[in-house]
Formats: structure tokens, sequence, C-alpha cells
């Protein structure tokens, strides 16, 4: 098994080529934090990077192996992991640290890895509640285990920071309707296709792309409560690492603003956060985290999705 500082070293540098805006927000928390919450991404990006084919991230080796096979693969050294029992990846190693530090529950990655199977197996997503439930397994499990890692363990707060991940998802699914089309990918709830008249073989066709930027719309607003929820349990957090989830928060959320300012040109290039706006998602994540802190928080709406185990 290699050493935490080389297990920590190469887990940044699978952060620092799978995601920039976590990449940035991540150099906010403080060392300790940060570390580990590099480790846990890794896990989370080599999965990801391993059951789409690939054995490093994008132009990595495509892996020949059946997608259900390395689905299985994934789970059985997940659950190595959890056993404290050797394990040969770095990813894994990874993992194995961070959830021994953190008490993180096994069921969380197992929980993690269901999203993939939703996405091996095709899943159709025929209502908004399936597309919440997928957007929990890949992404609101993540947020619950990052929130672990900043010390959150109430029930509240991992809650909120479930929301953080939908709403992260939401977002991300509306960036990609296009390109995620193109591969036969479509996370859009059946029944919105259906009411705007949208066939699932026309989602690429340029003469629909205004269709598509209604829903893309109707995603961004979808992810709008889950944004103001997770908003108020960043105070519940440190202060280093209520700055650095504020701070993901709103370079996330300015994402899913500019897809609805671009219409139906948000899929001519791909949208992301530019240096600039990046760097005053900083300064304002930094003011949030300064602010003084309530003595009571505001209870989560009982309208909002959540998931039942």
């Amino acid at each position: 098994m290699s050493d935490a500082a080389t297990i920590a070293r190469l887990s940044e540098e699978i952060i620092a080529k799978g995601s920039q805006s976590f990449a940035a927000a991540a150099r906010l928390f403080d060392p300790a934090t940060r570390t580990d919450a590099m480790m846990l991404y890794a896990w989370c990006r080599h999965c990801d990077d391993v059951v789409d084919g690939q054995e490093l991230g994008s132009g990595g080796t495509l892996l020949a192996t059946d997608a259900r096979e390395r689905l299985g693969e994934l789970e059985r050294d997940t659950r190595r992991a959890f056993a404290g029992e050797a394990v040969a990846h770095p990813a894994f190693q990874a993992l194995q640290l961070v959830a021994k530090r953190h008490a993180m529950p096994e069921a969380l990655a197992l929980d993690h890895l269901e999203g993939f199977r939703m996405d091996v197996e095709e899943r159709h997503y025929e209502s908004v509640e399936d597309l919440l439930d997928y957007c929990h397994h890949v992404a609101g499990v993540v947020g619950v285990m990052m929130a672990r890692i900043m010390g959150a363990r109430d029930a509240a707060t991992l809650q909120r920071a479930a929301d953080l991940g939908l709403a992260f998802q939401l977002t991300n699914i509306a960036r990609d309707i296009v390109p995620d089309a193109r591969v036969g990918r479509i996370y859009l709830p059946a029944q919105w296709l259906r009411e705007i008249g949208l066939d699932l073989s026309r989602i690429t066709e340029e003469a629909e792309r205004e269709k598509v930027a209604r829903l893309a719309r109707r995603l961004v607003d979808l992810a709008e409560p889950y944004y103001a929820s997770a908003h108020i349990g960043i105070e519940a957090l440190p202060r280093r690492s209520a700055w650095a989830i504020a701070t993901a928060l709103g370079v996330y959320r300015r994402i899913g603003v500019e897809v609805v300012r671009r219409g139906s040109h948000a899929w001519d290039k791909r949208v992301s956060t530019g240096k600039a706006a990046k760097l005053g998602e900083v300064a304002k994540g930094g003011l949030i985290a300064l602010m003084p802190r309530a003595r009571s928080r505001a209870p989560r709406s009982a309208e909002l999705w959540a998931h039942s185990a």
C-alpha cells in the first residue's frame, strides 16, 4: 500500500484533471480537510472513469471489459476498502484512509455506486422523483460524505449537504443535455418531454434547441430550492469549510444561470465559469463564512425531495 503522502499527491493530480471548479474551491479548506476531500473525490472520479471505460480520466486507456463487470469490480474493491483489506489502486487506498478517519458508513459509498448502476442499466427516468433519486445516488451521497469529512454529523446538516449534491447534479444535467444525449444518456423526465412534444431521438437536433432550452431552464429552476437549502446548512460547518462550500455553491449556481441566459445557444460551447467569476465567488464565499452564526436555523422545507432508505 502506498504511504498517505503519495496517496494524497495522486488524489490531487486526479482532481486537477477532473474538476477545475472543485479544485479551486478545495484550496480554501484547511489542509487536513482539503487532503481528505481530494482523496474522496479521487475515488469518486476513478469510479466514474472506470464505468465509462477509461483508466485515468479524459483521454485515458479504454477498458475492454463489460461495464457491468467493471462496476462489480468497483463494488468488490469498495467493500474490501471498508473491511480494511489490502487494495491495490490508490483511489481505493484513499477511500480506505478517509473512511477510517471519519467513520464513513460503507452504505454511502455503495449508494454512490448504485448511481453508476443506473447509467450502466440505461435507467429510464419517467418523473422528477425518478430523476432526483438518480441525482441523490450520483451526487447527494457524495455531499453527505464530504460533509462528514468537514465534521458534520447531525441529520439536518447532512440532509442539506445532500441537497447541495442534488443541486450540483441538476446543474450538470442542464449544462450537458445535448452532449449526454449524443452518447445515449438522457436524464430529462419523460413526462417533461411529452408535455412539450419533444421526442427522445430529436434532442440533439438544432431545430429542437428552443425546446431543449426550455427544459434546461426547468432543471435550473428545480435546482434553486436545493441550493437555498444547502446555503442554510453552510453555517453549521467550520469557517474554512464554510468558505469552500459557499464558493463551490456560487460557482456551480452561476453555471446554471449562464445556461439559462444562453438559451438555445447553451450547447454551442460548454458553459463554464471564468477566472474572474470564480474569484468573485471566492470573495462572496469568504463573506458568507465570516457572517455571525444564527442561534437556530430554519427548518428544511417539507416540499423538498428526500431519499427514503
